[in-house]
């Protein structure tokens, strides 16, 4: 990510990158189990009630016999990338050079398949640890395009993955995300934009705006994930491997009138209206 060599001082990289330069010589150290375990509970209980900030987490652990604190529930909420998701006035600046865009996508009726596209990232545990998982979706057809794993939040997993979907299918119109670093970063934007590709960004904590991408995400997770407990990167990749591939040819999706996204891809169904 940063280069010490390059002309640029190592602040200024810092700084075009949106973190502190502090954190460049930050030697992680491992997580240890009784974190690990409290943030596989903190990401179920995301999804079960994915309005619950550091407070409300807080007293829903304590209920099931979990002694954290609130600062401690925010650190690992912060540590896994996941925010009570709801929508607040927008007060929050982007970092230095990053630039949001508006939600071009409200009322919008989606009519084919490349007419929009998603991009998130989410949480994935494992027996002894976590990675995060970057997937690219078609919105008319839930097809899962593209996807990356990787074991910090950065850019260029996400950059892998665009570069992947459109190499094999073409470009969208446009490409909507959350306003999370990686896609406001200046390369993500920069070759959104040498492509001629649209930018809609969600609303600050506005789950909605991006609720096929959360649907997803739920399905992983209860169908594939917390079935299993990963012993390592490797095995984590393989079961979404064949998860993905199941998901995208044989599972039907009751929204695509009993069509798998593979289906509705390629055949393209009837018009589906989309009210966010």
């Amino acid at each position: 990510m940063t280069d010490p060599d390059h002309k640029l001082s190592l602040s200024r990289q810092a700084g075009l990158l949106g973190i502190s330069r502090g954190s460049l010589y930050y030697e992680p150290r491992p997580t240890s189990e009784a974190d690990l375990k409290l943030m596989r509970r903190i990401d179920e209980l995301h999804m079960e009630y994915p309005f619950a900030g550091s407070r409300m987490m807080k007293d829903l652990l304590r209920q099931e016999g979990f002694a954290a604190g609130r600062l401690r529930v925010a650190t690992c909420m912060r540590t896994m990338g996941i925010e009570a998701l709801y929508r607040r006035p927008n007060t929050s600046k982007p970092a230095p050079g990053h630039k949001i865009y508006p939600y071009l996508l409200r009322k919008m009726a989606i009519t084919r398949p490349n007419q929009v596209w998603a991009m998130d990232i989410t949480y994935i545990p494992m027996a002894r640890g976590f990675v995060y998982l970057v997937a690219v979706l078609d919105w008319f057809s839930r097809k899962v395009l593209a996807w990356r794993l990787s074991v910090t939040l950065e850019t260029g997993p996400c950059l892998e993955a665009l570069n992947e979907a459109v190499r094999r299918f073409g470009k969208p119109g446009i490409m909507n995300s959350d306003q999370g670093s990686q896609f406001t970063s200046i390369d993500f934007i920069t070759t959104l934009k040498d492509a001629d590709i649209q930018i809609s960004m969600d609303g600050k904590g506005a789950w909605r705006d991006n609720v096929f991408v959360e649907r997803l995400w739920r399905s992983i997770k209860y169908e594939e994930v917390y079935l299993h407990a990963y012993d390592s990167v490797s095995a984590a990749r393989a079961g979404l491997v064949r998860y993905l591939t199941f998901y995208n040819k044989r599972r039907p999706h009751s929204s695509l009138d009993g069509q798998t996204p593979d289906q509705a891809y390629h055949i393209k169904p009837k018009p589906i209206l989309v009210a966010a």
